[in-house]
């Protein structure tokens, strides 16, 4: 991966910018950045505002003129670390790993190191190059805090055979994912676009038509928990950036413990169950990739590959089914008043 030279933005604010912050106009521009990043350069002196640095929180008037320099970015180098995983299988062509939750997959900014590439190169320093030099071997993807099952393609015959069944969607896979609820039907389908968030950069959004990209999520109830909670199998036939989390969550049931379509770790604490002591913490969005399958690039054999529940997942459940076996008890053997 060459090193991204320095880009320079002029900008001329019209009416729709009146009254704008300065750091919220930039985000809205097609620059690439994120707030997050927009508001460092600021803080840097790279943002100059009517010839002067400003502040982030400027207030925008139209005719207002505007520079942002954006530095030369140099990749870092690949280095081989300790990253905890699950091998679960391993051939010429490929691996196949059980991810934990908190883990990224490559490089990208704000984590430079410890993530899932890293610690691939200290099992297996020979992976494809199709991804560049952060992403080598890396055909798809899980978020940070998404567990379960990635493959990795070890050289550039698999990793485009691997891909193209991607995009074809002829790889399965499946999730299970604890929801907020009631979820009242068995089963559904949801077929709703899904595009960037208008103002959010980093945030997805169901699209009006047009707006976004084609997304199809199957999903299936597994089983109805306590205190309005439900276990769903989810199957997604598109790739879409968190296509399963925006879809629930714009049905209504929204993943738990998501930070950013489910309110987080704020809504789970204010539950009923949690506030009384019957369910441990959630640190992270209840999402698991439990299995996958497909045809290997080489044998053409169909492969599928299932990844057990992590440990945090089991204890939720375990607890939200000991409070609904304690429910039904108690209405199996009522008190009788003396």
């Amino acid at each position: 991966m060459k090193p991204e030279p320095a880009r320079t933005f002029y900008f001329q604010v019209l009416g729709e910018g009146n009254g704008v912050r300065l750091d919220l106009y930039l985000s809205q521009r097609d620059t690439g950045l994120s707030r997050s990043r927009i508001q460092s350069l600021i803080k840097k002196g790279r943002v100059i505002l009517n010839g002067h640095p400003a502040r982030a929180s400027a207030r925008l008037r139209e005719g207002d003129l505007i520079l942002l320099e954006i530095p030369p970015v140099t990749p870092p180098r690949l280095e081989p670390e300790a990253v905890p995983f699950q091998l679960l299988h391993e051939d010429r062509a490929l691996l196949v790993l059980n991810k934990p939750a908190g883990v990224v997959v490559h490089p990208a900014p704000g984590h430079p190191t410890g993530t899932l590439v890293q610690g691939i190169l200290r099992l297996c320093k020979d992976l494809s190059g199709i991804g560049g030099e952060l992403r080598p071997g890396i055909v798809h993807r899980l978020d940070k805090d998404t567990s379960g099952l990635l493959v990795v393609a070890k050289n550039d015959r698999a990793h485009a055979a691997l891909a193209r069944q991607f995009k074809a969607g002829e790889v399965t896979k499946r999730y299970l994912a604890l929801v907020y609820g009631p979820v009242k039907a068995a089963k559904g389908k949801i077929t709703l676009p899904i595009g960037r968030h208008p103002r959010k950069r980093k945030v997805m959004a169901v699209r009006p038509e047009g707006g976004g990209k084609a997304a199809l999520t199957v999903w299936e109830k597994r089983e109805n928990l306590a205190g309005g909670f439900c276990l769903l199998d989810v199957s997604i036939k598109t790739g879409r950036t968190h296509q399963i989390r925006v879809h629930l969550s714009h049905e209504g049931h929204p993943i738990v413990g998501d930070p950013l379509y489910g309110q987080g770790r704020a809504r789970f604490r204010r539950h009923p169950l949690y506030r009384a002591g019957h369910l441990p913490p959630c640190d992270r969005q209840m999402l698991h990739a439990e299995r996958l399958g497909f045809t290997h690039p080489d044998s053409g054999d169909f492969l599928e590959f299932r990844a057990p529940l992590p440990e945090d997942m089991k204890r939720m459940l375990r607890a939200l089914r000991a409070v609904g076996e304690e429910g039904r008890s108690r209405s199996r053997n009522p008190l009788v008043p003396c």
